[in-house]
């Protein structure tokens, strides 16, 4: 299994120059914030192999994906919202918790059936969220039917998930794959494991009968919108292919603050996706042998998956519908003159003309 430090990320890898600009820019932040509150909290319903559920998603405030703290990812900004230090306390977290149980309670008519629990970098990384505290979290939740917790795949291990499985508490493992294309995942994404990692991770949640939900990321910087729809469909098809992996969860990129992705889109060279290629997607892997479900965040708006502002609300209703019912049927029933400027896009964009169309 890897080794998960800076200093072995950076060797021989070819990310020293993609790390030292992201720490530049992280460099930037300037909040605090409260390490007995939660980074975020809601309410939602989700397409799990036992059918829909109810959800109550909990992002846990840690100190921070240590991956990050190397560098990190060009699209994510989440370390920017961690907790000053690198740690928080056992106490603190249980805080956090309990924070999110009170706002179930107070928004929901019953305890939701499945706990979705990420700390935007790795639940099951030990410095973030110690042995101690993920035995508690267990036990907390003990009572409900599903648990997905969030890891990068090095830190994915049999014996840890036994934490949940032993409860009774049916299981998944959400990883950051972002793309099945090696090339694409170190180059345009900054992470540095390969597909087979993703692999691994797989057979030792299948070895206490936990699953696997691979995360993908809609349209990587440097990718044209063509070269982004061909490679997430290539994608969920392999992640199909991997056992124990039972659904795929497309997350179109966003700008976030503090990231590259944000430092290029400031200088004219990045567009969010189209939501018209997050349909595409779905379409085409609707009758592949694994859920796919995609939740656009922010869009509609500049800094999030748009097309023309007219259609996106309408498009929008119809991801979230094609999420709970798998029917691709839905997108028959948006329509909008913009489809026709996205097609252009699509046929034209190319890597030295990104983006043809803000």
């Amino acid at each position: 299994m890897s080794t998960p430090t800076p200093d072995v990320y950076e060797q021989g890898r070819g990310m020293d120059a993609h790390n030292q600009v992201m720490r530049e820019i992280r460099a930037r932040k300037d909040k605090t914030y409260d390490p007995r509150e939660p980074t975020r909290v809601w309410l939602d319903e989700d397409n799990t192999p036992d059918g829909v559920y109810n959800s109550l998603t909990i992002i846990l405030n840690t100190g921070g994906c240590r991956w990050a703290r190397a560098g990190g990812c060009t699209m994510c900004g989440y370390v920017a919202e961690s907790v000053d230090g690198g740690t928080v306390a056992h106490e603190d977290l249980m805080a956090q918790v309990a924070v999110c149980l009170d706002h179930e309670q107070e928004q929901a008519d019953e305890p939701a059936g499945q706990i979705k629990i990420y700390t935007s970098g790795s639940f099951l990384d030990e410095r973030e969220v110690p042995a101690k505290t993920r035995d508690a979290i267990a036990d907390t939740f003990a009572d409900r039917d599903r648990m997905v917790v969030e890891s990068l795949p090095d830190f994915v291990s049999a014996d840890k998930l036994t934490d949940f499985t032993e409860r009774g508490l049916t299981t998944d493992v959400a990883v950051g794959l972002e793309t099945a294309t090696d090339r694409v995942r170190h180059d345009c994404v900054n992470k540095y494991f390969d597909f087979a990692e993703f692999e691994r991770a797989a057979a030792e949640a299948t070895q206490v009968g936990a699953g696997v939900k691979a995360y993908l990321l809609m349209k990587p910087l440097f990718l044209s919108e063509h070269e982004a729809i061909d490679d997430m469909i290539r994608s969920i098809e392999r992640c199909a292919a991997v056992e124990g992996c039972h659904t795929v969860s497309m997350n179109p990129t966003n700008v976030q603050r503090y990231t590259m992705v944000e430092e290029v889109y400031h200088g004219d060279g990045y567009r969010p996706p189209w939501l018209w290629s997050v349909a595409e997607v779905l379409r085409e892997t609707a009758t592949e042998d694994v859920i796919v479900v995609s939740d656009p965040v922010g869009h509609g708006s500049d800094r999030g998956p748009h097309n023309c502002g007219e259609c996106d609300d309408r498009v929008q209703r119809a991801i979230k519908d094609f999420n709970l019912r798998q029917d691709p049927s839905v997108f028959d029933q948006v329509s909008c003159s913009c489809k026709r400027t996205w097609e252009l896009v699509c046929e034209h964009e190319r890597s030295y003309s990104m983006p043809l169309v803000r």
